[in-house]
């Protein structure tokens, strides 16, 4: 039960096992003051009272409490002597994990590549688990159910460090495919941060200046993150020279990170040129594709039989739909509104389609 509660705790069978184990020791119990009472009686010549009932009782107690622990042991059996055999192979398990993190870290101290920092950073936590494990097997009180776990953490972070050291080779040229990479990138970007502004005064000359008030400082915050980038890369190159090809490829990724947001910055300003041209064309192309979801909705409602509970919500979007087309008036009609109305109806419609899909009701098709 010691091993049980130490190696597999979750399983509770100390707090199963306490009630048998006090029916042996009350059984015991009354054993002993019979056995001394029955002792007493013969040195003294005489009679106790009650003596066979006494005995008879005492002895199905002690067989009771016999069978109790049978049939503990025979429910759980297998366990148990698994939790013991457990036990029994851990100083052993300790030692085999200590040899192989000595081995590893041995390694990893001789390799050129000592000074990577994910072998850094697996090194030193083999070396704490090392100690974990140490003051587990010494420490006063310690059980087998901590110096296993110790054991366990210690294979897993020499298992890292291993894994660490076979792919630090792969390093290097990973770096350099990187590097690469998001130089060509960078230039990309460059060559379409040009384009925000001459886009950004369109949108002025062209729109309602509402339509681009959102996007005054995209051309300013694109160029800085276009110099973040840069700088990253330079850092990364010289990472790189210094054979510290996995900050190299840290620094690459810090850098195509500010390359993402500039290019959403970028895009930003593009495509809102884009989109509000494309409206202006056709400002009824829009309103249609949002009426012709409404109309699906409506039909949805119907075949579900829940136009009662859906048809005048939808009804009133289709006044909504109206009242936005209104809105484009005078000689710079806000075309950014205009979309984003009616983008704000396409959601609305969408939430009340996805609750009438959910909402059990009869379907007549």
């Amino acid at each position: 039960m010691h091993a049980s509660g130490e190696v597999f705790p979750e399983r509770g069978l100390p707090a199963v096992w306490e009630p048998v184990r006090a029916r042996c020791y009350d059984a015991a119990g009354a054993y002993l003051a019979l056995t001394e009472e029955l002792e007493a009686a013969q040195r003294d010549g005489t009679d106790i009272a009650d003596g066979q009932r006494r005995t008879d009782t005492v002895t199905r107690q002690l067989v009771d409490a016999a069978r109790a622990v049978d049939e503990f042991y025979r429910a759980d059996q297998a366990g148990l002597e698994h939790a013991v055999a457990i036990v029994r192979s851990v100083p052993q398990l300790a030692q085999q994990v200590k040899v192989a993190a000595a081995a590893v870290r041995g390694q990893a101290a001789d390799s050129e590549y000592a000074d990577y920092p994910s072998v850094r950073l697996r090194a030193a936590a083999v070396d704490e688990a090392l100690v974990t494990l140490e003051s587990a097997g010494s420490g006063a009180g310690s059980g087998s159910g901590a110096v296993r776990a110790a054991a366990n953490r210690l294979d897993a972070a020499t298992k890292e460090l291993a894994e660490a050291l076979a792919q630090a080779p792969s390093r290097l040229g990973a770096a350099n495919t990187a590097l690469t990479s998001v130089d060509t990138r960078l230039s990309a970007v460059r060559n379409r941060a040009e384009g925000v502004g001459p886009a950004y005064s369109a949108l002025l000359r062209e729109f309602n200046a509402a339509s681009s008030a959102d996007l005054a400082n995209n051309g300013r915050e694109c160029q800085q993150a276009i110099d973040a980038a840069a700088d990253a890369l330079a850092g990364a190159r010289a990472a790189s020279v210094a054979n510290n090809p996995e900050s190299a490829l840290e620094l690459t990724a810090t850098a195509r990170g500010n390359l993402a947001r500039a290019e959403q910055l970028i895009d930003a300003v593009t495509k809102r040129l884009e989109l509000l041209r494309s409206v202006r064309e056709d400002p009824q192309d829009k309103a249609k594709a949002v009426r012709f979801r409404l109309r699906d909705a409506q039909m949805l409602a119907v075949s579900r039989g829940l136009a009662g509970e859906w048809g005048s919500v939808l009804d009133a979007q289709a006044e909504r739909i109206e009242r936005i087309t209104e809105t484009l008036s005078g000689r710079h009609p806000d075309y950014w509104a205009y979309v984003a109305e009616l983008d704000a109806v396409t959601e609305f419609i969408a939430g009340v389609v996805d609750r009438m899909r959910k909402q059990a009701g009869p379907r007549r098709e």
